[in-house]
């Protein structure tokens, strides 16, 4: 399989092939010809995302999520605005273009204090992200005139029965449609993220095809998607309730399974349907291969890394799966340790705000 930038769109089959690698694809080669297609598209830049995960409060019970209401085992947080600015004040400090601002699904934030949030990092030069979850259309306008100016909202999985097992609604509303959340995310101005769990319980090669063929559909301007991780504390992770959820009846040769390779696929199939978005080497794969994961997802295809601002005393907390990588280092030496992959494969750090390729040339239309 060859690529270059006059081939023909990849179709599902050769999206399964490489999902499932068979006998006739070359990986090697395939990932050699995914970082061709980055180079060319988003070039060797790195953009630095400093990542701030102000609460982990959340009123869902998603049945894989560490910080799920339920969840009576971790201690519950929500930074000050004061330590939001000061986790801000270190992204400027180590010259990172944006922030994200990132919590479980608190209903207790309100938005006209995050808006006000909002516009004072603005004022310090940086682009900001927000990730809150589902929220309501009001709150993503106000966010939107305070300058927020990208959201991210992962679909997770495509199949939409896995989906609400997984991710059930809350007791007084329906099921929503991320999609189409992602859709009116954009009609407001917003760089739109989303993606997906690699390898969750129920998920065959044919839901994660179509899930990739959807970031192409959504022509997405950020992609981040991560191996899934068991947390014990959640009925996905603990043993005993696992046998009792009514995942979907499938063949056990059709499950994805949760691997640092598996990831490198995703996020190199991911470069190929959306060359010119913005696709993190997520903590998840830095987590699932310590040694080798963020390096070798940035020769695969990705081109942003989030180094976590959290301060340390919180990250812990913030346990959507155990072990987390970095949750003991200091900003500092998170900073340091994301530098130094940088110089080890010849890449450089963004300057600027890092808006996506796509993007921009949307706005220029």
């Amino acid at each position: 399989m060859t690529l270059d930038k006059t081939s023909a769109p990849m179709n599902f089959v050769e999206i399964i092939s490489i999902l499932i690698n068979n006998s006739s694809v070359d990986l090697n080669s395939f990932f050699q010809q995914t970082d061709e297609v980055r180079r060319t598209c988003v070039g060797e830049e790195i953009h630095l995302r400093g990542l701030i995960e102000f609460s982990n409060i959340c009123r869902r019970n998603c049945l894989y999520c560490g910080i799920r209401a339920s969840n009576s085992s971790i201690q519950r947080y929500r930074l000050t605005e004061e330590e939001i600015i000061a986790a801000a004040e270190k992204a400027v400090e180590f010259r990172y273009g944006s922030v994200v601002l990132q919590t479980g699904e608190d209903s207790g934030i309100e938005a006209d204090w995050l808006g006000k949030i909002v516009k004072k990092i603005k004022k310090m030069g940086l682009a900001v992200t927000l990730s809150l979850g589902e929220r309501d259309d009001q709150d993503y306008q106000l966010w939107r005139k305070a300058g927020a100016d990208r959201y991210l909202l992962r679909f997770e999985t495509s199949n939409r029965q896995l989906f609400n097992v997984i991710h059930p609604p809350l007791s007084n509303r329906k099921p929503v449609d991320r999609i189409e959340i992602l859709q009116k995310l954009r009609s407001l101005g917003y760089e739109i993220g989303s993606g997906v769990m690699i390898g969750i319980p129920g998920q065959t090669y044919e839901d994660l095809a179509r899930d990739i063929d959807i970031f192409r559909t959504l022509s997405l301007d950020m992609i981040g998607c991560g191996p899934y991780l068991p947390h014990p504390q959640t009925p996905l992770g603990n043993p005993e309730t696992h046998k009792n959820i009514d995942l979907p009846d499938i063949d056990p040769k059709d499950q994805v399974p949760a691997t640092a390779e598996m990831a490198f696929k995703v996020i190199a199939l991911a470069r190929i349907v959306c060359p010119k978005a913005n696709i993190p080497c997520t903590t998840a794969v830095a987590t699932i291969d310590a040694q080798e994961g963020r390096k070798l997802g940035l020769m695969r295809g990705a081109n942003v890394v989030m180094p976590n601002l959290t301060p340390v005393k919180y990250r812990k907390m913030y346990e959507i799966y155990p072990n987390k990588s970095a949750t003991y280092l200091s900003v500092e030496q998170t900073h340091d340790a994301v530098m130094q992959t940088l110089r080890e494969i010849g890449r450089i750090p963004g300057t600027g705000r890092g808006d996506s390729v796509a993007y921009l040339e949307r706005e220029q239309c």
